[in-house]
């Protein structure tokens, strides 16, 4: 079963892109981010997605123009991850035929990406709506849709976030900062998978 957890490789090098996703992906998390505010961004995707990309989904963070879209796209890229609400970025990766997961904050924001034809939305930053928050946004949300929150969450808040209904998150400086060895990434991957199911197990007995 595929994890709904998104690694995001925030500050990751070109040279040690390919080490460090292999590292991730043996934790079982199989949608790797690399966002575009990281040195050399797209020879990461490019790197990644030729030695992932048949098991796992490789693509761009902090993507804000249809021309980024398309340049994430060229090089290989199979997600489109945004901090913001822009259906013309959000329409321009569904037409690539890419997933598309931009930053939502208010109903307002979340029922036009949906409209515009995103994949799935990502609450953030997460930590400023907080557990209530996510619940009352949830409840107006179409059936189906599925609502990952990223920015401020880690291991500890897990089993509040899932018992109210989110579906997945990003993890972020959690699971990687700049200048960590694949084998320390590794190690906290696995802790957080770790913690992410065993707080889908404590939810559900609540």
């Amino acid at each position: 079963m595929t994890l709904p957890l998104i690694g995001i490789l925030r500050g990751i090098t070109p040279d040690e892109a390919v080490a460090v996703g292999e590292a991730v992906l043996a934790a079982g998390i199989t949608t790797l981010e690399v966002p575009l505010n990281s040195p050399d961004p797209l020879d990461s995707i490019r790197r990644l997605a030729a030695a992932l990309g048949d098991r796992a989904a490789v693509g761009a963070g902090t993507v804000l123009s249809p021309d980024q879209v398309r340049e994430v796209h060229a090089a290989g890229g199979r997600l489109v991850v945004s901090p913001n609400c822009r259906p013309a970025v959000i329409e321009e990766t569904r037409r690539l035929g890419l997933q598309s997961w931009p930053g939502v904050l208010t109903p307002s924001e979340a029922f036009d990406a949906l409209e515009a034809g995103a994949t799935g939305l990502k609450l953030f930053p997460a930590v400023q709506v907080g557990v209530e928050g996510m619940k009352a946004l949830r409840a107006v949300l179409p059936g189906g849709t599925r609502l990952y929150a990223v920015g401020g969450i880690g291991a500890e808040e897990f089993a509040a976030w899932r018992a109210a209904g989110v579906d997945g998150a990003g993890l972020g400086s959690a699971l990687y900062r700049p200048g960590q060895s694949p084998e320390q990434v590794c190690r906290q991957a696995r802790a957080l998978v770790a913690a992410w199911q065993a707080a889908g197990s404590e939810a559900g007995a609540r």
